[in-house]
């Protein structure tokens, strides 16, 4: 099958891309910045998804189209709410029109839990928009489509804009962890290759026209977390929390009494949360240490 990866150059997008190549599907990475981990089997269209142009040479032929651009930090989408508008919604219904005309088969978009609460500031915005003109896509021009309501994502590729990676980082370089929420904070963490697997689960017939939220199965408080890390380092670690107000994040859960429903779909496997942070230690130890190298369970200076 023909796909159209819009955003396959980041984080969650690079994984997708993987996962549909290992799974024999004909891959077009659509970004503005090629892919480091392009394949060779995969295709590279370096562009914007605000070029009506690159757009309609992305989508041409294309079966099904993932849209996973746009602004996707809370803090970023704060500080920057014309351009979260402009590449978010904007940038999506550009999209949506093109598959309108090229009769796409399925339109999967990668939203998030924040749409169903307050919380999310600008970021919530604006997947609670682009849903709208997804789902008046499909009523007005039968555009089938898949929704992913994806929860806290975590795991290898991520930069500081992601929590986790930037804990870990935060905790090897300088033991001190600081926080914008409180320790109490409740989230679902989901390691990236998980949330891949269940990604392609949904190519299938029965998930057309669905919400489908993928979050992980264990709820886990952001204190506890710390201490995980910190546990994992065999250290103690000083934990800085504003609790912010404004800061768009939620406490306890992202949900409100809103009428946005979505089946929940959980691998039936999934990557342990300590595994899945001491993975992350590993990959950070060694970028910030690139003259160590691992052998036997020890860290030793490399022969050059």
């Amino acid at each position: 099958m023909k796909t159209a990866v819009f955003g396959g150059s980041g984080f969650l997008g690079s994984h997708i891309c993987d996962s549909l190549s290992a799974a024999g599907h004909d891959v077009t990475i659509v970004d503005l910045r090629p892919s480091p981990w392009l394949r060779s089997d995969q295709t590279m269209l370096t562009g914007d998804i605000l070029d009506e142009g690159i757009v309609r040479a992305a989508v041409d032929g294309a079966d099904m189209v993932f849209n996973y651009a746009g602004i996707a930090d809370i803090g970023e989408a704060n500080t920057r709410p014309v351009d979260t508008a402009r590449i978010n919604v904007v940038g999506n219904v550009m999209l949506l029109e093109a598959c309108r005309a090229a009769k796409t088969k399925r339109y999967i978009f990668a939203s998030s839990l924040y749409v169903y609460g307050k919380s999310g500031g600008f970021y919530r915005c604006s997947k609670q928009a682009c849903e709208l003109y997804i789902e008046n896509y499909q009523a007005m021009h039968n555009l089938p489509y898949t929704i992913l309501r994806y929860g806290s994502l975590y795991g290898p590729r991520a930069d500081t804009r992601n929590a986790i990676h930037r804990f870990v980082r935060e905790a090897l370089t300088t033991g001190c962890i600081t926080y914008y929420g409180a320790e109490t904070a409740l989230r679902e963490y989901v390691h990236v290759d998980d949330a891949s697997v269940a990604t392609l689960s949904v190519l299938s017939d029965e998930f057309e026209n669905q919400n489908i939220i993928i979050a992980g199965a264990q709820p886990m408080r952001v204190g506890d977390l710390f201490r995980m890390i910190g546990e994992i380092l065999g250290k103690e670690l000083t934990v800085v929390c504003h609790d912010d107000p404004n800061s768009g994040h939620y406490q306890i859960t992202p949900y409100a009494f809103m009428p946005k429903m979505g089946r929940k779909l959980t691998p039936p496997l999934s990557v342990d949360l300590g595994q899945g942070i001491l993975r992350i230690l590993e990959e950070t130890h060694r970028e910030l240490h690139p003259e160590l190298q691992a052998e036997g369970g020890y860290l030793l200076p490399t022969d050059d």
